[in-house]
């Protein structure tokens, strides 16, 4: 559980960075080596397709990962724990392994979770992981694409679909590996959640909030060790910095809210995370929750244009 000291922390300034929550033992290491194998299996994929010419099995994750995106290999989708919200396709790649489940539902992240929204917590939908390479091997295509490149300034809410506006959601940022302003930690607006909505742009894949409307004289970057968590208010204004490190830098972004509350994405599917009231409608088994992924994905595979936010660009600070 977090602190009295912390939880008013957090209201106060729309964020908390808890260094070391997670036990590196139960929580991370599960979770790299399920990644480990996950990419064994797509580079033996793509040498099969002819997308590259060797596995690398004698390389380092990071290093391996280094030659699949430069041979121009798509990792991030396939290791991904959410689909995108258009041209989904019905064989899509989406990971949905235990490790990543478990830590979707850890104790020590819960507990902290309860402090801050009580204890019936429902694992909201909207959630990633970004395996972010250095800038200096990006390519031009993939600078401001999310998932790789750069997370432009945004509000949770405002990726979001406006029923979730009165949303008792928070947002953990979890570190898998070092986060630091060299290798591109997050970077927040204190007290930024309480200045209500922000003008959001399309900017390529993603939306953000224009440049001129962020107070980034008082923008402060937020490191964190392995395990670290970085809790935010869902209007708490935020971005990544760019990798200027030769490393990769990995972190996952996980979202809860009260069960009942509208989630932002009904067309994703959620899960009860746990119930103090009703703990039978928990789900703790992670083959049940990758099904749900995978009913999702043959269900919006037949459909087009499915709406996941409120704007459309039009304003002229989104020229």
């Amino acid at each position: 559980m977090l602190s009295e000291e912390q939880i008013a922390s957090f209201e106060r300034e729309g964020y908390l960075a808890v260094d070391r929550l997670l036990d590196y033992e139960l929580d991370v290491k599960p979770v790299i080596e399920e990644y480990e194998a996950l990419l064994d299996e797509l580079c033996r994929q793509w040498v099969s397709e002819g997308l590259l010419q060797e596995t690398y099995d004698w390389l380092p994750f990071e290093k391996r990962l280094v030659e699949v995106y430069r041979a121009g290999c798509i990792y991030e989708q396939a290791m991904d724990i959410a689909l995108p919200n258009s041209n989904i396709y019905p064989e899509m790649p989406i990971h949905l392994g235990p490790a990543v489940f478990n830590l979707l539902r850890s104790p020590r992240l819960l507990a902290a979770v309860e402090s801050l929204i009580g204890g019936e917590i429902y694992s909201n939908p909207i959630q990633h992981v970004r395996i972010k390479p250095p800038m200096e091997i990006l390519t031009n295509r993939d600078v401001n694409r999310a998932l790789v490149g750069r997370t432009h300034w945004h509000q949770d809410n405002g990726v979001a679909l406006p029923e979730a506006d009165d949303t008792e959601m928070v947002t953990c940022w979890v570190a898998i590996t070092e986060a630091t302003p060299e290798n591109g930690c997050l970077q927040v607006v204190p007290n930024s959640h309480r200045e209500g909505m922000a003008l959001h742009c399309s900017r390529i894949d993603q939306l953000g909030i224009p440049d001129a409307l962020i107070e980034q004289d008082i923008a402060i970057p937020v490191p964190l060790s392995p395990g670290g968590v970085l809790f935010f208010h869902p209007l708490c204004k935020h971005a990544s910095m760019d990798n200027k490190s030769d490393a990769f830098r990995w972190s996952f972004d996980l979202r809860y809210n009260p069960v009942g509350q509208p989630s932002g994405r009904p067309h994703f599917p959620g899960f009860v995370a746990q119930s103090r009231l009703n703990p039978e409608s928990t789900l703790d088994d992670p083959e049940e929750w990758a099904q749900l992924w995978l009913d999702a994905r043959a269900r919006l595979a037949k459909v087009e244009g499915i709406k996941s936010h409120r704007w459309d660009s039009n304003d002229p600070l989104c020229a």
